[in-house]
């Protein structure tokens, strides 16, 4: 599970890596429409100054991710979404990247709900005490005055993928590339400042979440993370509908 950052970081990537950036961003942010056929090897090749080779593992990296499909003489076609794979990190960064309205947000908020107030019920009945203790620290670590947006963003990530991992539940700590992915769109529409009111309504929330835990109490530490998730989501439909209205 990733555990270094944000997904899609800005810096060197690899041809192949670049080629799916592309023509994944292209496809979800809809240069190519639904049912559209996407240039040839030929044109595709020389567009992105990359061999064959390259392009043909691009578009397997793709298809696996129910972008396309390749069919034999007739090209590379792009599927109806209900195909594409949102579980995917990539596919959920891209749509990011190419904006998303309050449907999608609230569609991410219900897959969040779904996964994490039950991931730290499960922490409460299972981690250890070296777990609950590192989640504190984070927690707490999220209260510090000096604090950016950017930087609170950061450690509000690293505690969710930690209290993934105190679960205890291999599935969950697999889906923590999903939920780093929903974090890392999120805070893109968040505010680019974050004042002590913010930073400390933050930490205290999830200082929360980990005492509910340390008691053992499952149901506190699921109402304690719905809480949490709840509230992330109503602050980040009001950054967009201000964004969206902002001349």
């Amino acid at each position: 599970m990733p555990s270094s950052g944000f997904v899609n970081q800005p810096g060197k990537r690899t041809s192949h890596r670049l080629v799916v950036d592309e023509l994944g961003q292209a496809v979800v942010g809809g240069e190519f429409a639904v049912g559209d056929i996407l240039p040839g090897d030929t044109e595709l090749a020389a567009r992105f100054n990359v061999s064959r080779t390259v392009l043909r593992e691009a578009m397997k990296t793709l298809a696996a991710k129910g972008l396309v499909v390749a069919r034999a003489r007739i090209g590379t076609r792009v599927l109806p979404r209900a195909s594409w794979n949102l579980f995917d990190s990539d596919v959920l960064a891209w749509h990011f990247n190419a904006g998303v309205n309050e449907d999608f947000l609230h569609h991410v908020s219900e897959v969040r709900l779904a996964l994490e107030p039950y991931a730290a019920s499960l922490a409460a009945r299972r981690a250890t005490d070296a777990d609950i203790a590192r989640m504190m620290r984070l927690a707490v670590a999220m209260g510090d005055a000096d604090h950016s947006a950017q930087t609170l963003a950061r450690a509000d990530l690293e505690f969710h993928l930690r209290l993934l991992e105190a679960s205890l539940n291999p599935f969950m700590r697999t889906v923590g590339s999903l939920i780093e992915a929903a974090l890392v769109g999120v805070f893109r529409l968040t505010s680019p400042t974050a004042d002590e009111a913010e930073i400390d309504r933050v930490a205290m929330a999830h200082i929360r979440i980990v005492e509910e835990i340390r008691r053992r109490n499952e149901e506190g530490a699921r109402s304690a993370m719905e809480h949490v998730i709840r509230v992330g989501q109503e602050r980040l439909i009001l950054n967009l509908r201000t964004q969206t209205t902002s001349p």
